[in-house]
């Protein structure tokens, strides 16, 4: 039985344990580094953006995992297709990135010798202004780009426990459809964001994570029939009894499904996925189109990540029975393992 909470309270009670394990539409639990129980070793904090059009796009990432900070970006090509990744690792921030207790307020702000990277919150906007020198070729990769996101849209929020361990939790906000414009210039190579046909998704993560664990998350963003359409899936991780992350978003609203299942082929990322749900509300064909896959393995430590780009082709039902047919539907998907 999901658990959808719709009061205001702290996150974590006074034994560092969540208060209310659940789903939400917005941020109406407060975070507090202050209130954690668990060593600051094991607090995870991060921000993650992504903006595509049909041809291309960037993902952008400032992340504070207590004993080792992440800066990176990757730009995409889905004509040719590639992508060029660049990062930046920093050792023990613990806490000295100052991540915003929400996402609602507040800035993102990363700047050393080489990458200047700022995520701006602004009323009804955010903004990503990006300077990364020597990104590649000696070429140093320049964005501005400006998000639109109303306070009426809902999002995606979600309260996660961890069996076995009270004092993990993962608290996780996706913010999606949100129509994008700027440009990002490398070189003599320029993309071009427009709002009518392009859009970025948010990946707000806050927590204290176990050492050992394997998630899977898909998302999505456009426009179907002239109306902003996305959706959020995953699983994987923590105890889900509660709550699932999976829903859709329909013209700034939320639709909340059950169980999802991604169908990944055994032998390569790059031949076609499926999805389905337990409730028959979303099925969806996946034609991969780029693996950006990294590992990550320092004995100990282990990032092994594929994230696929491609095209989504399938059906969604919201909660009032319409059905969404989508084709040749933009997003992402992908399976990450870490030992962190």
């Amino acid at each position: 039985m999901q658990h959808e909470i719709t009061e205001k309270s702290r996150l974590l009670n006074s034994k560092g344990s969540l208060n209310q394990p659940g789903w939400a539409k917005d941020l109406l639990l407060q975070y507090d580094r202050n209130d954690i129980k668990a060593p600051k070793f094991r607090i995870k904090e991060w921000d993650y953006y992504c903006v595509l059009n049909d041809n291309g796009g960037v993902s952008f990432t400032i992340a504070d995992n207590a004993y080792m900070g992440f800066v990176a970006a990757t730009v995409f090509d889905f004509d040719k297709p590639e992508e060029i990744s660049g990062d930046l690792i920093t050792l023990f921030p613990m806490g000295k990135f100052h991540m915003p207790s929400t996402s609602k307020n507040g800035d993102v702000i990363f700047k050393n010798k080489k990458i200047s990277m700022r995520f701006l919150r602004r009323k009804e906007t955010r903004i990503i202004e990006v300077a990364f020198a020597n990104f590649k070729d000696n070429q140093t990769l320049n964005a501005k780009i400006e998000l639109q996101h109303p306070d009426s849209y809902e999002t995606m929020v979600i309260a996660t426990p961890f069996p076995k361990n009270k004092h993990a939790f993962y608290y996780n906000q996706k913010v999606n459809c949100m129509p994008a414009a700027g440009e990002l210039t490398l070189g003599d190579r320029k993309i071009e964001f427009k709002p009518e046909t392009s859009f970025g998704v948010l990946d707000w993560g806050r927590g204290v994570w176990t050492y050992n664990n394997t998630w899977y998350w898909g998302s999505a963003s456009g426009k179907v029939n002239g109306d902003l359409f996305g959706f959020n899936i995953g699983y994987g991780f923590g105890d889900p009894s509660k709550a699932t992350e999976n829903l859709l978003f329909h013209k700034g609203k939320v639709h909340k499904l059950d169980q999802v299942e991604f169908h990944i082929p055994a032998d390569s990322f790059l031949k076609p996925w499926k999805f389905s749900s337990n409730d028959s509300r979303l099925e969806m064909d996946f034609a991969p189109i780029i693996d950006r896959y990294s590992n990550t393995n320092l004995l100990l430590l282990q990032s092994d990540q594929h994230q696929v780009f491609g095209r989504f082709t399938g059906k969604a039902i919201l909660n009032d029975g319409q059905e969404i047919i989508i084709k040749d539907f933009l997003g992402f998907a992908e399976k990450v393992m870490n030992r962190w």
